[in-house]
């Protein structure tokens, strides 16, 4: 008996932990109602090189995070490995994150994929990010890891 409640009481621990860093995460991460990549398709940035708009049927929630796809393919893959797909730094700007830590709205269609993982930039009023993170990118990748490490905790 006294075992089954020790058990119980670990695992009540263990969904509570989750929960939180569930809720950590849905925090932290570039969201409109709760929904990733503002419905871009994480999947597509990788096999086909753009960004291609999800669809709100075809969706997946990891860890908290929604995400939704142009292709019931590509929720499959995405099922297999879900946190090889999801965009660094919780969506925001690859470059701004780096540049001085703040968390920056993105256009999802302006994107890099650098060493297997999604970057998303700061796009608008003749101000593509993109280009500036190209020219420093080894030295802002840097800062940005901390920054978000610091952010994320």
């Amino acid at each position: 008996m006294k075992k089954t409640i020790l058990l119980l009481l670990v695992l009540l621990s263990n969904a509570i932990s989750v929960a939180q860093s569930q809720t950590q995460r849905t925090k932290e991460f570039n969201l409109e109602n709760n929904i990733a990549l503002q419905g871009y398709d994480p999947v597509a940035y990788f096999t086909q090189k753009k960004a291609v708009k999800g669809k709100k049927e075809i969706a997946s929630t990891y860890e908290g995070v929604t995400y939704y796809f142009s292709s019931q393919a590509n929720k499959a893959i995405f099922a297999k490995n879900p946190s090889g797909y999801e965009p660094q730094y919780g969506g925001w700007c690859a470059f701004a994150m780096g540049d001085y830590g703040k968390k920056v709205e993105v256009d999802p269609e302006t994107f890099k994929i650098l060493d297997g993982k999604l970057y998303l930039f700061y796009n608008a009023y003749f101000n593509n990010t993109l280009k500036s993170w190209n020219k420093d990118e080894t030295n802002l990748k840097k800062k940005a890891d901390a920054n978000w490490k610091k952010i994320s905790g």
